[in-house]
């Protein structure tokens, strides 16, 4: 499988962006996808999942309320939308993919697959 996140760009606290994930390879449908974030300086953190299945989803506190991921198995296309976004949010956001159950969500290094990231700034 093969990932690629776009969609970043400079926004002003407040404003809304939508990144997309997409996918190659037949089995993305069948993996669970997660969103991570790396902010200059810092671990990279969890922010989203959504099960292969569509139902069942898990955010991190922080984005809990502002931002929703959402998944077209048939586009193969995972979607991450950022609303009501804090300077705090400025980071470089991945996608990931990986197989197994929903759990663990949270640790990157379970994830099996990764895009190479899209730049979120946004401007206080």
């Amino acid at each position: 499988v093969q990932l690629q996140a776009f969609g970043g760009g400079l926004v002003q606290a407040g404003g809304s962006l939508r990144l997309s994930c997409a996918a190659s390879g037949r089995t993305f449908s069948s993996y669970t996808v997660g969103w991570f974030r790396q902010a200059p300086g810092k671990e990279r953190e969890f922010v989203a999942a959504i099960s292969w299945s569509v139902t069942d989803t898990d955010y991190a506190d922080s984005v809990k309320g502002r931002f929703t991921i959402s998944r077209d198995n048939a586009e193969n296309t995972v979607l991450l939308q950022l609303n009501s976004l804090k300077p705090e949010d400025t980071a470089v956001y991945y996608c990931a993919a990986r197989g197994g159950r929903f759990n663990l969500l949270q640790l990157a290094q379970t994830y099996d697959y990764w895009g190479q990231g899209t730049l979120v700034t946004v401007s206080s």
